[in-house]
Parts: C-alpha cells; structure tokens; sequence
C-alpha cells in the first residue's frame, strides 16, 4: 500500500505502486516538501529509503507548477520501485491513458516531448517512438479539427459475456427482458441531443455489440440518427461475429453506416471457448466476407489471452492480414474488477504479451499499417497499450478524437459519458449517465437535466 501527504495524489502514486506488482508487493511511504525552489520527495519502499529533488526552474505559474509537482512525484515513487526491483518498465513514469495527450502538451510547452519521455520519464525508446509515429499518422485529422462534435450511442447488449469483460453490458436473456424499454428511451435521448451538436465529425455506435438487438430494434435507432446524420464518418461496432447476420448488415448499409467492427480477438476456437464466446473461427470469416466491400472494418486482437502462447497471436495476426480489413486495433489483456477472469484469479502477467505486441508493430507497419491512436489502462499485462493501426486514408476520426479529447462528445445511452471541451482553458467537462440499464430507465428525465446543464 503506498501512504502519502499529497492526498489528491494517492491514487495515481498507487498506480506506479501497482504498475511494478508483477515484482513483489510494496510499502511505500511517501512524503512531499518544498526547499529553494525544489521539490523534495522522499520515497521509503519497503523499509529502504530514497530521496529525490528537482528543480521548479523559477516556474512563477502556479498551474504548471502543480503539474510538475505531480511528475515529480510520480516519478520519485518510480524511481524508488525501479532501484528496489532493478526492473524498466516501457512506459516509464507513465500511467495515465493517454500518452500522446500528454506528448501534445508537452509539444506546446515545450517545443518537444520525445527527449523529455526518454530522459526525465524515462519511457524506453521504443515507446517513444511509437507516440511520435502516432502523432504523425494523426496530424490531418488533428489539425483539421473545429470545434466540432462526435455523437455516441451506447447499446450495453451481447450474445454472452466475455470473461476478460469489465463493462456493465448483459447477455441475451436480460436484453429480451430491458431492450425494448432501452431502445425507446435511447431513441428519445437521440432525437433530444441533436440540439447538444455543433458541427458533426462521426457517428459511432458502440457496445456491447449492437447487432446483438432484433432487427427491429437496431433499425430504430438507426432511423432516430438518420435525422442527424449528412454524410460523416459512421461506425457501428458490430462486434461478434455470431451476432452479424446478412439482414442486419443491409439494414447498416441501408442508414449511412460506412464503417463497422469484426472483431475476433483470436483464432483459436480453444481459446473463444475459454474467453466466453460462443463462435468459431469459421463464424469470423463468414461475418467479414459478409461485410467485405461494403464497409470500411476494423478487426480487433487481443494479446495475452489466458493459455495463448506467442505462437497462437502471430497465427490469428497472420489470419487477419489475410483478409486485409482497413484497421487492425491490437489490445493488450486487460484484467479489471468485474471481469470473470479477474474473479477467477488470472494473473495480467507471466505471458508473452510484449513480445506479442512488438512483434505486431513490426508487422502490420510491414504490411502497410501505421499507428494512429493509443491508450493505456491499469491492469494491463506487462504495462502495455492498446494501438489501433490503419491503412493510408482509413484511419478512424472517431477514435483519434475521443483519445485526444479533441471536440465535444454527445453521447446517448446507458454507461455514456458525455464531454464538453471548453476551448482555451484547457479543461473538459463530463457528465456520465447510469452504467445499468435499469437505473438510466429509471432516472432517464434527470439524465436528460443533466446533459442540458452540460451542454446548455
């Protein structure tokens, strides 16, 4: 457990404290101070004691201040673990999400962020370079950005739950009791949030796996957002293949959607089973060549699955460029409270993870993909990230604007988190709706209050 005077810094000194559990477990006490213009941290870890101080640089502005006093400390705590454990960690000091927002600011404050990662976050070279290509593959979508808005839906619906799955969304047994309820409530939050817009960038349905409604259903919603939608960007994230059908990739294509999710996550029907899916491999290629030609699709892998060697992840990576999609996203395993695996006790480390996700990079960049979003998440194997990668003028302006945070973000739904970019003050403000179905139903009026108080 770490203990620390810097309260409002707690968790995120937990987090390096939790970044390094792969190596032992950890009491930290920690205690912040000032002297001549330095921060001073002492860091005591596990009984040894360490301390370390830096610099304000005569730094009169008191929010950047606070931010350095926060790195600071950070940094000192990791320092402190690495020195203990004699182990690097790829992203350094690094535990926040998103690691090019940062690399951004950086930019502005600086002029630079690459020899700054390296040398005062200590982020391996690799990593680093993998922000800056990020960076370059955005810069149209970036710089093209006006204030705009994206618009969100949610559909917290699946054939069955996946047991690496932390999100509040239910199987079908539960959706035959809510869905029709949810859906008529999403539509009228919908057609309520229009006004909420500026000038639209994407759509984008997410889940869950929003094919998994009726036919019926799904093409509510799609006629709700047909009276927003002139043209954009328009994703919905089919998902599972065993919930794509030819019907309902015809009522898709028949609403302006122009970019879908095929996502098999492996393809190895060994270990679909272990993961809680209830298709095969063969059910993977039958849904993309349903899909082919008239989507843009995106495929997900997941590296680290439970029993999954290196082996296994370069057969289902190899599997996937076969069918050439126009984005691959590579996740690393993630296992969070509320997940079966978490519950059951696997661990997020001991795999072949990193070498699983370096050995993607090479190769889709090999096979004419670049990186052009990334985030992280605590509780990821081997401290690593998620990369979407994408084919020349295929990359999705959705993702590359909610990881930045670049515009606002009308989001409709159960477990929807809307975002309001307040220009020029470098501060968001967010409103998130109830993450169950049943309470958003049941305080769907206040929720509605809430996104005008946002908004308005």
């Amino acid at each position: 457990m770490t203990e620390t005077n810097l309260i409002n810094l707690k968790s995120e000194l937990s987090d390096e404290e939790r970044a390094f559990s792969a190596y032992g477990s950890f009491d930290i006490i920690h205690r912040y101070s000032e002297e001549d213009g330095s921060a001073v941290n002492l860091v005591v870890a596990n009984g040894r004691e360490f301390v370390f101080r830096d610099s304000f640089y005569g730094e009169s502005n008191e929010l950047l201040k606070k931010r350095l006093v926060k790195r600071y400390a950070k940094l000192s705590v990791y320092k402190a673990l690495r020195e203990l454990t004699g182990k690097d960690l790829p992203w350094g000091s690094l535990t926040g999400v998103r690691p090019t927002k940062l690399a951004y600011t950086l930019l502005k404050e600086r002029g630079e962020f690459a020899d700054y990662f390296k040398q005062f976050l200590l982020v391996s070279e690799e990593k680093t370079a993998l922000t800056e290509a990020v960076i370059r593959t955005q810069k149209r979508i970036y710089e093209e950005n006006s204030g705009g808005s994206d618009f969100f839906v949610f559909i917290p619906f699946c054939p069955s739950r996946c047991s690496y799955c932390s999100f509040i969304s239910h199987d079908q047994k539960f959706a035959q009791k809510y869905a029709d309820d949810y859906v008529d409530a999403l539509v009228k939050e919908i057609e309520y949030s229009f006004k909420f817009v500026k000038k639209l960038r994407s759509i984008y349905i997410g889940g869950g796996t929003p094919v998994a409604l009726s036919d019926e259903n799904l093409e509510k919603v799609l006629k709700a957002i047909d009276k927003i939608n002139g043209g954009v960007e328009f994703t919905v994230e089919a998902g599972r293949p065993d919930a794509i059908t030819k019907n309902n990739l015809n009522i898709l294509k028949a609403h302006g959607c122009t970019r879908i999710c095929v996502n098999p996550q492996t393809f190895s029907d060994k270990t679909l089973k272990v993961i809680g899916r209830n298709h095969t491999s063969e059910d993977i290629l039958r849904a993309y060549d349903l899909a082919k030609g008239n989507f843009a699709i995106n495929m997900d892998l997941i590296a680290g699955l439970p029993g999954e060697n290196f082996s296994d992840f370069e057969d289902s990576l190899s599997k996937t460029l076969l069918l050439y999609p126009d984005d691959v996203t590579v996740h690393t395993l993630c296992l969070k409270r509320g997940s079966k695996l978490k519950d059951d006790g696997v661990s997020e480390s001991g795999s072949d993870a990193f070498k699983m996700v370096n050995f993607a990079e090479r190769t889709l960049t090999l096979n004419g993909y670049s990186p052009y979003y990334l985030y992280r998440q605590k509780y990821m194997s081997d401290n690593l990230e998620n990369v979407g990668y994408g084919r020349d003028g295929k990359i999705c302006v959705f993702n590359v604007d909610t990881m930045e945070e670049l515009c606002d973000c009308v989001s409709c739904g159960a477990n929807a988190v809307s975002k309001k970019v307040v220009y020029g003050e470098g501060r968001i403000e967010r409103f998130g709706a109830p993450k169950d179905v049943k309470t958003y139903l049941e305080n769907f009026s206040r929720v509605l209050e809430k996104k005008d108080e946002l908004f308005g």
